[in-house]
Order: structure tokens, then C-alpha cells, then sequence
């Protein structure tokens, strides 16, 4: 049987029916005008699936920081429950990578697209596979999974448990002093920095502004990308 998971204050569960996805729940969830802070989750063990619903008072070019915030949560959850040697990064947008190899994705979606509107309310999703999602090992060697990685005495719940304790920290630090701080969390387990990539676009990926914009450059030019671009339309 699979414990129920304790959520910190502030912070409320709920899981979702097997075969539910937990951010189409939410989603719906907070069209209805759920409360914020509630978090809906699926009770598995080969992966983690979960989603926060947030009310941002913010327009929705601050709010959106708040991906960067759920991508730190979870990787000083990983952090404090995997071995010491297991290094966690990110690839922007979306990506939780684990001893360089994909491991999990962040997704989000609000009900509105313009920068500068105020959303009624933001949900961001995270999954993290615990078991090979393909019984040919190897066969995609740029992606893994928990227990491939040593994780063998992490259960999804004892993870979900810990991402929200330290999701809360972090939204906490991101309400009372801004975006800065969060950057300078998130810069360092950013390992395509200064790097010439391909996704979402080819260049060289500076940084990322005051907005948490990505800054790609191409040849002389420097343009913003925003992280709005890769929400997902409801």
C-alpha cells in the first residue's frame, strides 16, 4: 500500500484516479477556481506525477518565474533523498537532467498568453520516471531514469513529499525578494550555459535576464526568449 504523502502548510493534496493525469486535473481544477496551493498527484511507482495550482497577483511575465522555482524545488528534493554523487541539472525550458541524461520535465499552462495580463491562475507539472520507461536498456542513452541512476531507496511519495517542502521554500524566498535570488539558484544546475545548443533554437544560450527570459545569441544579434512561448494551451 502506498503511504499518503504529508504536504507542508499552506500546501494541500489531492490524488488523482489512476489513468488521471494529475496536470489535466489541475488544470481543470483551477478553472473551477480550485484553491492555490493545492497539489494533485497520481499514486504510482515507476514515476512521479504531480501538479501545483498557483493564483499569481502578478502579470504573467513575473508569475512564469515561477517554472524556475518548481525546477530548484525539485532538484534540492532530489538532492537531500538521492545518493551525494548523483548530479541534477536543467535544460531549459523544461528539462530535469540526472548524471547528464534526461531525467523528468516540468510543464505549465495559465489562462493567459499575454505578458503583461494577470493570470487567475498558473499550474505547473512535474514527472520524474523511477523505472526504464522501455525494456531495451540503453536504447535511448540521452535519457534515464531514478533507479537507473542509484536511486533505488527513493519512492516516488517520499519525493513528492520533499519537492513540496522545498517548492514552498523557494516560492516563499521568490514572493519576498524576487526573481534574483532564484536565478541565482537556478544559474549553476544549468549545465547548456554558455553553450551552443539546438532546442528551443539554435545559438549560443547567454543567460537569462531580469524577466527570466533565455538569452540566445546568434551571430551578433542576442534575442529574448520567453518561457510564455513553451506554456501549454487549455
Amino acid at each position: 500500500m502506498i503511504e499518503s504523502p504529508q504536504f507542508p502548510p499552506l500546501l494541500t493534496g489531492e490524488v488523482v484516479p489512476r489513468h488521471t493525469d494529475p496536470f489535466d486535473k489541475a488544470v481543470s481544477r483551477a478553472i473551477a477556481g480550485v484553491d492555490s496551493g493545492t497539489i494533485f498527484y497520481a499514486e504510482a511507482d515507476d514515476s512521479l506525477r504531480a501538479a501545483l495550482v498557483l493564483a499569481p497577483e502578478t502579470p504573467l511575465e513575473e508569475a512564469i518565474q515561477a517554472v524556475y522555482v518548481v525546477q530548484i524545488g525539485l532538484a534540492e528534493s532530489l538532492g537531500a533523498l538521492a545518493p551525494p554523487e548523483v548530479p541534477v541539472h536543467f535544460q531549459w525550458p523544461d528539462r530535469i537532467k540526472v548524471n547528464g541524461a534526461i531525467c523528468g520535465s516540468v510543464r505549465f499552462a495559465a489562462d493567459v498568453s499575454d505578458p503583461k495580463a494577470n493570470p487567475n491562475w498558473l499550474v505547473i507539472g512535474i514527472e520524474v520516471p523511477f523505472i526504464p520507461m522501455t525494456d531495451q536498456p540503453g536504447e535511448n542513452p540521452n535519457e534515464t531514469c531514478l533507479y537507473e541512476e542509484g536511486c533505488v531507496d527513493i519512492s516516488p511519495m517520499a519525493l513528492l513529499e520533499s519537492w513540496s517542502k522545498h517548492t514552498l521554500l523557494w516560492l516563499t524566498y521568490f514572493m519576498d525578494s524576487g526573481f534574483e535570488r532564484v536565478h541565482n539558484e537556478w544559474r549553476p544546475r544549468c549545465d547548456t550555459l554558455g553553450k551552443m545548443i539546438e532546442r528551443p533554437r539554435p545559438g549560443v544560450f547567454v543567460g537569462l535576464d531580469e524577466k527570466g527570459r533565455m538569452l540566445l545569441r546568434q551571430d551578433v544579434m542576442t534575442e529574448t526568449v520567453s518561457l510564455i512561448e513553451f506554456a501549454e494551451h487549455v
